[in-house]
């Protein structure tokens, strides 16, 4: 497993997974987003992106986590955490030295060092984006921020993630038979015939 840019061939599956989990894409730019992926079957199993928003004149600029989202097979993995990693990892690479998020989901999040921010205390574009986040996910979303040198990875996520696996894996697959079809292999007769 490891997360990687998404690529314009990921479009697809990524307005779809974004769909499917219900997350709000405004603004959506697929180059914007990371995407973990199964090294073995390269199955995408999470995304996350940041989100710039501009300061005013005389404003410094703010960075946002967003998007966040881990298809329900792969929960419980480390998917989510190493997708949150990558995305701090990225926002301090490019000179920002705190990232907020606008969550329904605080509790996930503050065992990184996420600390909850008063509304009024949030940059006026960030404050904005929650009045338009609390209406889509009904109300409570929170802001949270972090210092980029604060993150912390607790171990388990990083176990999980080396040994990750789909919910569903394969190695649970039903083999079909030849009597699921409705014939008897004992008396099928085959319309050519090898002579073995």
């Amino acid at each position: 497993m490891y997360v990687r840019d998404a690529k314009n061939r990921d479009e697809a599956w990524l307005l779809d997974a974004i769909e499917r989990l219900g997350l709000d894409d405004v603004a959506f730019r697929s180059r914007d987003y990371v995407i973990a992926v199964d090294q073995e079957s390269g199955d995408r199993a999470g995304f996350g992106r940041l989100r710039l928003h501009r300061g005013d004149e005389g404003e410094e600029n703010r960075i946002e986590l967003t998007g966040i989202g881990v298809l329900p097979e792969w929960r419980g993995r480390g998917v989510g955490a190493h997708v949150v990693e990558r995305l701090v990892d990225t926002a301090a690479a490019d000179g920002f030295e705190t990232v907020y998020v606008l969550t329904d989901q605080p509790e996930y999040l503050t065992q990184f060092g996420f600390e909850e921010v008063d509304t009024e205390e949030l940059p006026p574009a960030l404050s904005d984006r929650l009045g338009e986040k609390r209406e889509f996910l009904g109300g409570d979303v929170v802001g949270l921020r972090l210092p980029v040198d604060e993150f912390e990875m607790p171990e388990r996520f990083r176990e999980a993630f080396k040994q990750a696996e789909p919910a569903d894996s394969t190695d649970d697959e039903v083999t079909e038979s030849p009597e699921d079809f409705g014939i008897d292999p004992e008396t099928a007769t085959y319309k050519y015939d090898t002579g073995r």
